[in-house]
């Protein structure tokens, strides 16, 4: 379930998890809600700051180490994965095109909607992207684990963001003013910047999901075989949103796309 600690993440990992309690050592250090909140003994929400930037940290590895789906073998990617051939036959001719696809990387049978990483040199399934500041792939298993993570790092920004604000201390001159709170603006700018990118991700992706759809789906719809042969912006996955919402939040098992696919098909008239 979980890639191997060491590699070429490595490095990005250490980096995250530094730069984290970096910014949460400073945020008590200065005078802050946090850190007048710890001198008065009410302890409550420095404590639960802590636990909220360390459920942060787990989350982000589990997403980080987490096999997203990779496609390991032709078994994994047989055609109509769990459909019996009586169901099979249930499913009538269309004019939607499907073959089987065979990576020209890997060589291995892709199910619908997996596509070749070749950061990661694996074919994932429901590839979405192959994300830089987690060095993993975000596919089938690991979707929901990243979005979780989105929310609660964008709670856990918020939550430093204000207290950061709340600490800046009065001087009478621009530079006293530096001097006394270079860190502090430090940790500001870099929280507000992963606040303005995290707001954009979660967003992005909640859209996405709504409608059933990957970022690599979205953004090459018209290089990809089984979608640019659909009419206008039709989407043969969208169930409507509040199906496509639950199917992703608390559906855990693996979905027979190919099934979704010819839906519209085999429902009756």
């Amino acid at each position: 379930m979980f890639k191997n600690v060491f590699g070429s993440g490595f490095l990005v990992r250490t980096a995250h998890v530094i730069l984290t309690w970096v910014i949460t050592l400073i945020l008590f250090l200065h005078d802050t809600d946090l850190r007048k909140q710890e001198e008065s003994g009410d302890l409550v929400q420095p404590v639960l700051f802590v636990l909220l930037v360390l459920v942060s940290v787990l989350l982000y590895f589990a997403v980080s180490l987490m096999d997203p789906g990779f496609v390991l073998s032709d078994s994994d990617a047989k055609f109509m994965l769990g459909v019996s051939d009586e169901e099979q036959e249930m499913i009538p001719q269309t004019s939607k095109p499907l073959r089987q696809r065979r990576c020209g990387y890997c060589l291995l049978q892709q199910p619908m909607r997996a596509k070749h990483c070749q950061t990661c040199k694996h074919c994932v399934h429901r590839y979405d992207h192959h994300c830089p500041w987690i060095e993993n792939c975000v596919g089938e298993r690991n979707h929901r684990w990243f979005v979780l993570y989105l929310g609660v790092q964008l709670l856990t920004l918020l939550w430093g963001f204000h207290m950061a604000w709340s600490g800046f201390s009065y001087a009478p001159t621009w530079e006293l003013w530096l001097r006394q709170n270079a860190f502090l603006l430090a940790a500001f700018s870099v929280v507000g910047v992963f606040l303005v990118v995290v707001v954009l991700l979660l967003g992005s992706h909640l859209y996405l999901v709504s409608l059933n759809t990957t970022t690599w789906e979205f953004m090459s719809r018209h290089r990809i075989s089984y979608l640019k042969h659909c009419g206008g912006d039709e989407n043969p996955f969208d169930q409507g949103m509040v199906h496509n919402l639950w199917g992703f939040f608390c559906v855990c098992r693996t979905i027979v796309w190919e099934q979704v696919y010819f839906r519209e098909a085999s429902d009756p008239v």
